[in-house]
């Protein structure tokens, strides 16, 4: 992370509380599971990821006046999506990008980094299609750095940072099939994915 937009330095954030998403255990409220299935947003996956990198350091809300995605930062997620790391799940309407959220993949592990709305729901709408494709493809962690309100609704927990690690160490091990965060998918199609049964 780094301190501001202008900010040169960056730094690593360990916290002792980790927030992560049980895949086995997502939850996905009731109006949002309608809004998913009625496909407001035609959803894809690394079409524009400099776009959603932009969305997400322009985004602001009640605790952050300023984005900690500095140039630096910019240009190592920028390297590792090239490299197939770090990817984008986007929400577009009408050909205009109106949400999304990037993260890093790694073995079975993937690292959320941050989200955006432009229209509402947009940025939920992403991690349902997120946890669906995870879950298809065999990842076993979604780790979402802190737990939030917002992220507590879909189930997020907290988890110690030395229990954090122990699930870690295997899910990097992990080798899923990355094809499933590009095969097409319908909003039913990734409601049903992201609640299926273990």
């Amino acid at each position: 992370m780094a301190e501001s937009r202008d900010d040169p330095r960056v730094f690593i954030v360990e916290p002792d509380q980790r927030g992560v998403i049980p895949l086995d255990a997502f939850h996905i409220p009731s109006r949002l599971r309608r809004t998913v299935r009625g496909e407001p947003f035609d959803v894809r996956v690394d079409t524009a990821f400099e776009a959603v990198l932009d969305g997400c350091a322009a985004a602001q809300g009640p605790d952050r006046d300023d984005t900690w995605i500095n140039g630096p930062i910019r240009r190592l997620y920028g390297a590792l999506h090239a490299q197939g790391f770090v990817h984008s799940i986007e929400c577009w309407r009408d050909d205009r990008l109106v949400g999304g959220l990037y993260g890093v993949s790694l073995g079975g592990a993937f690292f959320g980094e941050s989200m955006f709305s432009r229209e509402r729901d947009a940025s939920k709408v992403a991690l349902v299609h997120l946890v669906a494709r995870l879950r298809k493809g065999g990842w076993t962690l979604l780790d979402a750095q802190f737990l939030t309100e917002h992220l507590s609704q879909f189930g997020a927990v907290e988890t110690p940072q030395a229990a954090y690690l122990r699930r870690l160490a295997p899910a990097l091990k992990v080798r899923p099939d990355e094809t499933a965060l590009f095969a097409p998918m319908s909003g039913a199609e990734a409601v049903a994915a992201a609640l299926a049964a273990a």
